[in-house]
């Protein structure tokens, strides 16, 4: 592994790059104990901070990331929802780039090309995620193109996931034995427990998270879902939610009472501060598609602090939506999320649409994922049939070297009739075609699908009950 990580080396410093400027920054992931449940345990930290430090770069910007991995075990760390065009060996995945040992460095190298937004950076090997190494991710606007509102008075982030008090490697441990994850032992909001709204539901001693803000300001709430397995219902209490960005594209600007983040996905929210400063308001993020009576500890609850504030949050909690004879509640709120197709994007014209439906689409995959099975004696996931084996050499230094046998292009169009199995199938894609992936998910859970490197247009989303 040492060779190929040296030939990765080599390539890394073949690319080229243009005029524009350069932003380099340094993340050191480490172990450090933490009690964000009220329980020690260790969480991976990055810069010593849980969660990580902010990147903020500039459109077009050529980003230089410095990782050092003082853990036990390899990393790699990936950049959630940025497109590496042309720089596949940045994207931290394992298929295509070598992993960093421990005590090991490695210097990502990508240019944010043509990109705006919020989006969010992890490891992403043997569940590490689960126990942090996680951090914001912002790309913000050259100052010649306009944003599609007005310039908001601060920019907040706020980082919301799932959390267990078991490391991730316990947790790795249990599902290769065939066990479920189970229902998290809480929800942290940037990192900390939840406020003492409840004195049967949370103990004494939590640290929790506090934003501050001024009345009458606008803020831009950048909200990312950074668990593992659950989605979160995210809510200000009196406040209202006006969606203006996710990941990468301007929205046409509504307001939410709440709205459905699912894993892996972040949403930029303008919040006005026009309530009157009585008292603290609750900010909230609770299990979405459970039984509520059992998850009812599992919240995440930071407080919404106004300057001139006269007191402290109480009160039960604002109620998250009230859809339990209303499957299609979360699809339809989805559905009602548009592109603003007349903002400036990362260019300086607005782009307006495609003609969609005169693509030649080149290539069809329905992609199924069923509930995962034992295969080889360990859990695991599947599409179509097959529960994807990482290759011993990274597929894009296959090619280059003509390594032979590394991976196979035989990975099926449709679901199979047939028992699930271990394989090196890749899907065999044409260079500057169009596919179209029919995502089909049989599991007994919420899917969130994340296509690395690559920006997708939704062109269909529907529920099918049985």
């Amino acid at each position: 592994m040492e060779s190929l990580h040296w030939i990765c080396i080599a390539l890394f410093f073949g690319l080229c790059f243009g005029a524009d400027p350069f932003a380099n920054f340094e993340l050191e992931l480490s172990y450090i104990t933490a009690s964000p449940l009220g329980v020690p345990q260790q969480v991976i930290a990055v810069n010593g901070k849980f969660p990580g430090p902010v990147i903020n770069v500039t459109t077009n910007y050529n980003v230089i990331i410095n990782v050092k991995n003082n853990l036990d075990e390899n990393i790699l760390m990936t950049w959630s929802g940025i497109q590496m065009r042309r720089s596949s060996f940045q994207d931290g995945v394992l298929g295509t780039n070598c992993p960093i040992p421990p005590k090991w460095n490695w210097t990502y190298q990508f240019q944010a090309k043509d990109q705006i937004g919020s989006f969010f950076y992890f490891p992403s090997l043997n569940m590490q995620r689960a126990s942090g190494g996680f951090g914001p991710f912002v790309i913000t606007n050259r100052n010649i193109i306009p944003i599609p509102f007005s310039m908001p008075d601060g920019d907040i982030v706020i980082m919301i996931g799932d959390w267990y008090t078991r490391n991730h490697t316990v947790l790795r441990k249990a599902l290769d034995g065939g066990k479920a994850l189970g229902m998290p032992d809480g929800v942290l909001i940037n990192g900390k427990g939840p406020y003492r709204y409840n004195n049967t539901f949370v103990p004494d001693g939590i640290d929790y998270e506090t934003i501050n803000v001024d009345p009458g300001k606008t803020y831009r709430i950048r909200v990312h879902n950074v668990g593992v397995s659950t989605c979160l219902n995210f809510r200000i209490q009196n406040h209202n939610l006006l969606l203006a960005e996710t990941e990468g594209y301007y929205t046409s600007q509504q307001n939410y009472t709440s709205l459905d983040i699912h894993v892996g996905q972040s949403y930029s929210f303008l919040v006005t501060m026009d309530q009157n400063a009585s008292s603290d308001y609750y900010i909230v993020a609770s299990a979405r598609f459970v039984n509520q009576s059992l998850w009812q500890r599992v919240t995440g609850v930071a407080v919404l602090h106004y300057s001139n504030s006269k007191g402290k949050a109480a009160g039960p909690l604002p109620d998250p939506p009230n859809d339990f004879y209303d499957t299609s509640y979360s699809l339809n709120q989805a559905l009602s999320i548009r592109q603003n197709v007349s903002a400036s994007g990362a260019r300086p014209n607005p782009q307006g649409s495609f003609h969609y439906g005169s693509i030649n689409v080149t290539d069809v995959y329905v992609l199924q994922s069923r509930p995962p099975t034992t295969i080889d004696g360990k859990l695991r996931a599947s599409f179509n049939g097959i529960s994807f084996v990482n290759p011993d050499t990274p597929i894009r230094l296959a090619d280059i070297y003509k390594v032979k046998g590394a991976y196979k292009l035989d990975f099926p169009t449709k679901p199979l009739d047939r028992p699930p199995r271990m394989d090196r199938s890749i899907i065999n894609a044409t260079y500057k075609g169009f596919i179209e992936i029919i995502l089909q998910n049989n599991d007994s859970v919420v899917q969130s699908f994340h296509m690395d490197g690559y920006s997708f247009f939704v062109v269909g989303y529907s529920l099918h009950v049985k």
